[in-house]
């Protein structure tokens, strides 16, 4: 996977799951810790998403809450718009090849 497709990756799933451990989004996405905080510090760095403390009451557990800012749900779209515009092309370069391997 590429920067950008792991951007968003987070993006999408923070926006899902905005309240949760490192270690608990890290393996929902795959991630290793260490890559998921470099990731994560590149998205805070860009102004894409904020951290915010929270805490469980229940298992008095420090969680981060991860917010989406306006600029990370725009960079977001563009992310999704390129990641399914290279899908097409794909997809179309497949459907090229097969209709060409039954002349």
């Amino acid at each position: 996977m590429n920067d950008n497709q792991d951007h968003l990756e987070i993006l999408r799933k923070v926006q899902k799951e905005p309240v949760t451990s490192q270690r608990e989004l890290a393996e929902k996405l795959g991630f290793s810790l260490g890559k998921l905080n470099y990731c994560l510090r590149e998205l805070q760095k860009k102004g894409l998403v904020k951290f915010e403390n929270f805490k469980k009451q229940s298992d008095k557990i420090n969680y981060l809450r991860y917010v989406i800012t306006p600029k990370g749900i725009t960079e977001r779209t563009r992310l999704t718009i390129n990641f399914m515009k290279r899908k097409m092309r794909e997809y179309n370069d497949l459907k090229k090849e097969l209709n060409g391997n039954k002349k």
